[in-house]
């Protein structure tokens, strides 16, 4: 999903895309992964969330919430909070779950409601994305969503299609913001 977001913002020329994850933590809810991960995008740091023009967050659903790892590197950025270094800028969120009903709204509300508290504007999907009315496994107004089923399905094409399109709004919002 993350790289069907990066295409769409990709799309804007002025913008481009940084794939980014977050170590996962452990059962103490401590980064327990080495400091650069084996393969993979890198881990992103809060310099790059403190410079980037917008962001697209992204989790796997668990039990309608975002990953812990993911809430543990959010909770690490009271500092850009503190100093209102995200105010103004464009965010959007994405998920996929296993069960076509495993909480993939509320996982992306749940994600949304950090970057409001750093003062973000927080961007869905309208429902003039066509997708939308079409999608028979993920989509929603709140953000880009996949159902995997149990066998790990791939993404279909209307799901490609809206997690492009959300990229691409994501980065069309930041460069008029940049202007």
């Amino acid at each position: 999903m993350a790289r069907q977001v990066a295409r769409g913002i990709e799309t804007i020329t002025s913008m481009e895309a940084k794939l980014r994850t977050v170590p996962e933590v452990s059962a103490a809810y401590e980064a327990s992964e080495p400091p650069v991960p084996v393969d993979g995008p890198p881990y992103c740091s809060l310099e790059e969330l403190r410079h980037c023009s917008g962001l697209a967050l992204g989790s796997p659903t668990r039990f309608g919430n975002m990953a812990a790892s993911l809430k543990h590197f959010l909770d690490q950025t009271s500092e850009l909070w503190l100093s209102g270094s995200l105010v103004g800028k464009p965010a959007t969120v994405f998920t996929a779950s296993s069960s076509l009903h495993g909480g993939q709204e509320s996982t992306l509300l749940t994600m949304a409601l950090p970057l409001i508290h750093h003062g973000m504007l927080y961007l869905g999907l309208p429902y003039g994305e066509p997708g939308l009315m079409a999608t028979r496994a993920g989509g929603t107004p709140y953000g880009a969503s996949h159902w995997t089923a149990s066998d790990g399905r791939e993404m279909d094409s209307v799901e490609q299609q809206l997690c492009r399109a959300l990229g691409r709004r994501l980065a069309e919002t930041a460069e008029r913001l940049n202007r």
